[in-house]
């Protein structure tokens, strides 16, 4: 993630906001020590975004999913 400095911020502060608003996050520096996250209203916080089990009962998985084709396999390969 792009850090700037807070003068630069101050100069650019426009230009900065409409990156945000594209989706690109940024960090706000005070004498390079990170001071601010920047990043889109709309944007997920840290830890919020949940990719495990996100689509949980949207769809389900056949109990023979696992030897499904078995038998097309077995002939293809000659077994």
């Amino acid at each position: 993630m792009e850090s700037i400095n807070m003068h630069e911020a101050k100069t650019r502060l426009s230009q900065l906001v409409a990156r945000a608003a594209k989706g690109e996050a940024f960090i706000i520096a005070k004498a390079g020590k990170p001071v601010a996250r920047v990043t889109a209203y709309d944007c997920p916080e840290a830890g919020q975004q949940k990719r495990i089990g996100f689509m949980e009962g949207e769809f389900s998985v056949p109990d023979d999913f696992d030897r499904m084709g078995q038998d097309e396999i077995v002939e293809m390969f000659g077994g």
